[in-house]
């Protein structure tokens, strides 16, 4: 029983994801919903109460909540700024190619349609990218008069600005393209010593047991 209630949550959250991101909060109703999922309304109001609710989970799901950001990263030996270049990777990639992702994003740009408080991811990726930037600072990795919390803020603004614009900025690049030109800039302000092409390389080489996904994490 878990297992089916499980899976119809998870087939509901799709199919709204789905709809969500080709059709926007206002342009999707609970009948699209039941429609596109199969599932009837009264399901997803048994697993989810309204609309509402279920766009709060889409948002959680993927966007809101990074649970690579709640703890630094572990694996050792890694230099924290090409931490933050693989990191910003990895979620630019979720957010361009991630289905769930993508709506959770759109869903957040929307907010304001939304009957509810939409949460933001900010609020991880801020505290997440300070520790980075401060543990370069201890290191020696950071240019003189970079100060880790106030920059961070302007990288997660400027980062988000990237990703949610790379498909509408003219220049026929992808977000890869156009996420490893943004880096370049950054870095030259970021390193004492810039290289950035040598930084970029590094950190987009797969780790040992990475296989593509996000950095191994843990508490220290």
């Amino acid at each position: 029983m878990q297992d089916r209630a499980r899976t119809t949550r998870r087939v509901l959250l799709e199919s709204a994801a789905h709809l969500f991101l080709e059709r926007g909060y206002v342009g999707t109703s609970v009948n699209d919903i039941s429609e596109h999922s199969g599932r009837t309304s009264g399901a997803i109001y048994f697993h989810y109460s309204s609309k509402e609710k279920l766009a709060l989970a889409v948002v959680r799901e993927q966007f809101a909540t990074w649970p690579q950001l709640v703890v630094p990263y572990s694996t050792p030996g890694i230099p924290p700024l090409e931490k933050l270049v693989a990191l910003s990777f990895d979620i630019a990639q979720a957010l361009s190619e991630d289905t769930v992702a993508r709506a959770g994003a759109r869903l957040w740009a929307e907010r304001r349609s939304i009957d509810a408080a939409v949460p933001t991811p900010f609020d991880a990726w801020v505290p997440a990218v300070t520790r980075l930037l401060a543990e370069a600072r201890v290191r020696g990795e950071l240019a003189e008069g970079i100060e880790p919390s106030g920059t961070a803020v302007t990288l997660v603004c400027a980062f988000f600005g990237v990703c949610a614009l790379a498909e509408d900025v003219p220049g026929g690049l992808d977000w890869d393209d156009r996420l490893r030109r943004w880096w370049t800039l950054m870095l030259h302000a970021l390193q004492p010593e810039p290289e950035p092409g040598a930084l970029l390389a590094r950190a987009r080489t797969p780790l040992p047991g990475r296989r593509g996904e996000p950095l191994s994490l843990g508490v220290r």
